[in-house]
Order: C-alpha cells, then structure tokens, then sequence
C-alpha cells in the first residue's frame, strides 16, 4: 500500500511549532515510505478565517524545507485542497447518509438544548443529546415554515469502539458516551469531523498522524467511516508539546511558540527540522544531531513516545548552535547580511515583542520579517568586512540575528555603551590615563595586524604594571561599548585604527563629563 499522509490545519493564525512538529511526523513518514505528503487547508469555519494565515503556512512548510505532493499551488488529482472548494462532497455524502437513515433533521433550538443539558444536571446525569422523534405532521409544518435544521449522525447504541493507535495503542469507547453530533449545520457548511472524513476518503490518505487533541473527535469519525463504506485508515495521535519545565501545553504565553519568530530571529531550517523531530521522537538512547536525510531514513511512528514532550528551548539553541557552526562561511554572510542592512528594522522588531502586551500578537508581527523575504546584496566592498566579524564571532554566532546582538558596532559608527560594562570597566581609577596611552598607541603602531597589537598592549600593560586583563577590558568597552566579544585584537583589526582611535576619543570625553 502507498502511504498518503497529510497535514491539514486550519487557518485562523500564526503557525504553531507543536503543529509544525505534527506536520513534520507526517512529511518525514510519507518520505521514509517513499509515498506523499498532503497538504489540505480546513477552513470550512469561516468565522475564525484569517485570510493571511494561509500565506503563513505555506511560508513556514517553504522555509522548514517541507515539500508537499499535493495542495495548494501545486494542485494534484483529488483537488480542490480548500474545505471551502469542496462542498459538493459533502452534499453528496451527506445526502447518502440521509438516505441510509442514519442521518437526520434536527430542528431542535439551542435554549431547547440548554433545558434539556440543565435538566441532566440536575439529575446528576451525563448529557448527550438524542434523536427526538417527529409526527408526520410536525415535519410537515417545520418544512413548510423553513424552519432551520442541522443535521445530525444518529450515534447507534451498546456498542464498543475500539481505534488501533499507532502510538496510543489500543483506545476504546462506549457509544453511549458520543452523542449524536452535528455532521452540517443549520447554514449548509460542514464541520470538522464529517468533512476531515470525506476528505481523508477521497484523497485516499493511508494514515492520519495528527494531535491528540483530536483523539475524541476520532470514534465519532469511525461511525462515519464505517456508514460511507469508506476504508478505514491508520491512525497516529502524537502528544502534544509541553511548556518548558512543565506538564501544561505549550501556548503563546509560554515564550516564543510561532514558527515565524523563529524565522525572525535567524534560526536555520535544518536545526528547527532537527529539533521538532527529537521532540518525542528517538532513533536510541544518545544520538542528537540528524540531518534531513538522515531523520527520512530513520524515522518510524514506533519510535514516538506517547507521553507529551516538552519544548526545550535551551536544547534548541544548542542543536541550532551546532548547525550553525556546521554552515559555510559564505552562507553565514548570506544569512547576517540582511539583519545588519536592515539593523534598525531588526530592533524595532525586538524590541515590539519584547513589550509586546497584546494577545495574540498584532498581525505585523505574525508574519516573517519583510527584509528576510529577499536576500540582502553585501556590497563588494563590504564583503571582507562582513566575513572577518563573522569569523571573530566563531561559535558565539548561534542564530543570524546575532550578528546585530553582538556585532553591530563593527557596521556603525554610533557607539551604544552597555551600562554595566561601563561601570565594571571604565569607572575604575586610572582608566582614563590608561584609555589616553592605548589612543597614542594605536596612532603610531605598525603593521595594524593582531600580532602587533596584541604584542604592543601587552607590552604597555606590564611597563605600566598594570594587568593586562584591566588594560584590555577598558579598550574593549571603549571601542565595542560592550563588555564581552570577540578577541579585543580581532575587534581592532575590524574597526580599523582611525575608528578605534576616534571611538577611545568619544569614551575619554565621556568619561570627563561624567566626572565633572
């Protein structure tokens, strides 16, 4: 049998990492089987639409690397891959199962279903709502006066359920505990569980790997498996992502959870798909680090723990922070040049999630940074600039917008001071001298190269008896405004000897109006 699994979320906001997580069990079983990956948008419930929310998926699968086989603007041969496109199917399912009996008119009203569920409650019974037959003649006089109905599937009783879960195991229920539910509403559209069925059918899809979530909604889809004559296919429940430290799901509350602002802040495609794949899933006790390839060949649903995972965000910069060490040296200046052209950008974007109150998040900062869309161009001349900060960052440089974080003042001329680095550096008896010394220094030494620098301040330190350490951390801050960096020397190469000694000028005049 060719495996045909698919991803089907509904459109209503950002894309979560938990359902980036589910999707990519999908993609990685349909390509370790050498079958295909179905993306299907369920949008049947327009109310909670959001028109660019489609656009935000489909960004996210492009970015992760997540080809699929059939969908939206690739089309395929059980199209149309839109909910909303596809209601003469469910009309059409629908009416079979009307004409089986084991679908029907609900004219019942919603204060009538609130008595009837405050009646059980008072009777210390469960509510699940049933059938309530109509005379030929109420019939009569509901159609005649157009009076809205819903349809609904007549659950049958005393029976058992019982669904094989491929990481659950076996799971049962009593059909006395499903009520019987609404397959369309009053306005004709369809919901979830009956459309998720006629569509799973049509586009032949061999296993559902989805949420747990939807473990429930799972017994009334076999009712309507079995009733349509459909083949049942295998089914998957994948526990949801934990919150850090923590058995509660993971949610916007909970830091960043949008495949967007992982997108944003530079993370690298492989070390998401790297990280969402070991959360709950294992090759063996040790292995960590998987490629695309690898994790294709590898995986397994067997191998996928069916107790929840939490996100560990740590543990994603650290599988992030490997990738990155991994990449070339001209991808890292493909993937820094953009926050380091678009600096300004960059921090107003920080700075509006960092003090962001709003929940969920305005729709501009949804959506993936505008600057990231389009590769940024490194002036030729910029080039070997670019790529002496990057190679002075080494392992530092975890994820690209760290360029900014770190290095920013290799690119401007605007020298930001960390206030902590310079009262632990600067405000120190005889740093001004020292700053005054190291500003000569630099105006009359020769080559300007690391070896010379480093082997002239070395020199100054000890004649001055000074320690070296307090020597180099005042010239640090002096040029960097920062406390920690790359090696002071690399700094001063990469500024150059008229920015070093015109940044040294600015912090000694700082340091004078300050004492004054």
């Amino acid at each position: 049998m060719s495996v045909r699994t698919r991803f089907a979320p509904s459109p209503t906001g950002f894309l979560h990492i938990g359902g980036v997580r589910t999707a990519l069990f999908n993609w990685l079983l349909a390509r370790h089987h050498g079958g295909r990956f179905i993306l299907r948008i369920d949008d049947t419930d327009q109310q909670r639409h959001v028109e660019r929310a489609v656009g935000l998926i489909l960004d996210g699968f492009r970015w992760m690397g997540m080809d699929w086989d059939e969908g939206p603007g690739v089309g395929g041969p059980h199209g149309p891959y839109y909910q909303s496109e596809r209601g003469d199917l469910y009309r059409e399912a629908a009416e079979t199962l009307v004409a089986a009996g084991v679908a029907y008119r609900d004219y019942s009203t919603e204060s009538e279903r609130a008595a009837d569920k405050a009646a059980a409650e008072a009777e210390k019974r469960a509510y699940r709502f049933r059938r309530k037959p109509l005379t030929d003649e109420q019939q009569a006089r509901y159609e005649a006066e157009g009076k809205p109905f819903a349809l609904r599937f007549e659950v049958p009783q005393g029976r058992t359920l019982v669904l094989q879960d491929e990481i659950k195991g076996p799971v049962e229920m009593r059909t006395e505990e499903v009520s019987d539910f609404v397959i369309v509403r009053p306005d004709g559209s369809p919901l979830y569980n009956f459309a998720s069925v006629v569509d799973d059918a049509s586009m032949r899809i061999s296993h559902v790997v989805r949420a747990e979530e939807h473990l429930t909604n799972t017994f009334p889809q076999l009712l309507i498996f079995e009733a349509l004559g459909y083949t049942l296919p295998t089914f998957a429940h994948v526990p949801y992502v934990a919150a850090p430290g923590s058995k509660k799901k993971l949610s916007k509350r909970d830091g960043a959870v949008g495949l967007h602002e992982f997108i944003n802040d530079g993370y690298l495609p492989e070390g998401m798909m790297n990280y969402l794949a070991r959360l709950g899933w294992s090759y063996d006790e040790t292995s960590e680090i998987f490629s695309r390839a690898e994790l294709i060949e590898k995986f397994t649903l067997d191998r996928v723990n069916s107790s929840p995972a939490s996100h560990d965000p740590d543990k994603l910069f650290w599988i992030e922070g490997e990738w990155m060490k991994a990449a070339g040296l001209d991808r890292k200046l493909a993937l820094t040049a953009p926050y380091v052209t678009h600096a300004d950008e960059w921090a107003a974007y920080a700075r509006r999630r960092k003090d962001r109150t709003e929940d969920p998040p305005s729709a501009e900062d949804q959506e993936i940074l505008p600057f990231l869309r389009e590769p940024a161009e490194v002036p030729g001349e910029e080039a070997p600039r670019f790529r002496a900060v990057i190679e002075a960052l080494g392992d530092r440089l975890k994820v690209a917008s760290d360029i900014v974080k770190l290095g920013r003042y290799f690119f401007t001329e605007e020298l930001t001071y960390d206030p902590d680095a310079v009262k632990k550096r600067l405000k120190k008896e005889g740093v001004p001298e020292i700053l005054a010394d190291v500003e000569a220094l630099l105006g009359e030494v020769e080559p300007f190269d690391l070896e010379t620098l480093e082997e002239r301040i070395k020199a100054y330190a000890e004649s001055k008896g000074e320690g070296v350490g307090k020597v180099v951390n005042a010239v640090r801050v002096a040029t960097t405004g920062q406390g920690v960096g790359p090696g002071l020397y690399d700094c001063l190469v990469i500024l150059g000897r008229e920015s070093c000694i015109r940044r040294i000028s600015q912090t000694r005049q700082m340091l004078a109006e300050a004492s004054t």
